[in-house]
């Protein structure tokens, strides 16, 4: 794995995060002004493209290296306990919708006034993606069980052969075979990832195009909450591991 991309991703992740959560300031103060008629749709605009960026500057990193994304130092091990093919899990939208419409029925939130025109939506959504998502995961289990193709584990023996028997032009031969086999499997893990991310994306769209502007500033306020404090429970839970392991 390359170092180099992990510490850029690092660094802009964390720049990444305190705009997050700059923006969530924004979101709650909006979202508890029940009086505020406009102006929703431009913090809506701005959240989506902060959430672009992100995926752009991952994809032109992970075209690099992608290994760097399924196994980022840039994440606590809570968070990389929760990630779905290097970020989060589509249908996890899903349910905080749910969630909140059922929570804020007290609060008369936003979105417990989702029409039945839009709860149809919303579910007919939620089977597409889910669709989307297995597609994803037989993808990523045809790239795992690959690894024990016959050509890999030929060339495993193939390998072991030359280191023992062979001469350097032979070692030098296989190397550019397991060079060539890396590669394709980069490339695989890579289009895996790129899948997941416009699952992610595609769901995301999908679900603030159905709700009114308003509800789309409760729902990524929520979203922007929960990233925002699992990331500092994990950070917290790492630093007590830590500190007893000194101990």
């Amino acid at each position: 794995m390359s170092i180099q991309v992990a510490n850029k991703f690092s660094d802009y992740y964390e720049k990444w995060m305190r705009q997050l959560e700059d923006d969530l300031k924004i979101l709650l103060l909006v979202s508890r002004d029940r009086h505020q008629e406009t102006g929703y749709e431009a913090i809506v605009n701005k959240f989506t493209a902060h959430h672009k960026e992100l995926y752009m500057i991952k994809w032109a990193l992970a075209h690099e290296d992608v290994l760097a994304f399924f196994n980022p130092v840039w994440l606590s091990p809570l968070e990389n306990a929760y990630l779905w093919i290097t970020g989060w899990k589509p249908s996890m939208a899903f349910r905080l919708v749910d969630t909140l419409r059922k929570a804020e029925r007290q609060s008369a939130g936003s979105l417990h006034g989702m029409t039945d025109d839009q709860l149809k939506m919303v579910e007919d959504l939620r089977v597409k993606i889910g669709v989307e998502e297995e597609r994803v995961e037989r993808e990523m289990e045809r790239q795992q069980v690959s690894v024990a193709d016959r050509k890999m584990v030929e060339l495993v023996k193939l390998e072991i052969q030359a280191k023992k028997n062979g001469g350097v032009e032979a070692v030098e031969k296989v190397n550019e075979l397991v060079e060539l086999a890396l590669k394709g499997m980069l490339e695989g893990l890579e289009k895996v990832m790129k899948m997941a991310d416009c699952v992610r994306l595609k769901t995301l769209k999908g679900v603030l195009d159905v709700l009114t502007p308003r509800q789309c500033v409760d729902l990524l306020a929520a979203m922007s909450m929960l990233q925002i404090q699992t990331r500092k429970w994990g950070i917290k839970k790492e630093s007590l591991v830590m500190c007893d392991d000194r101990w």
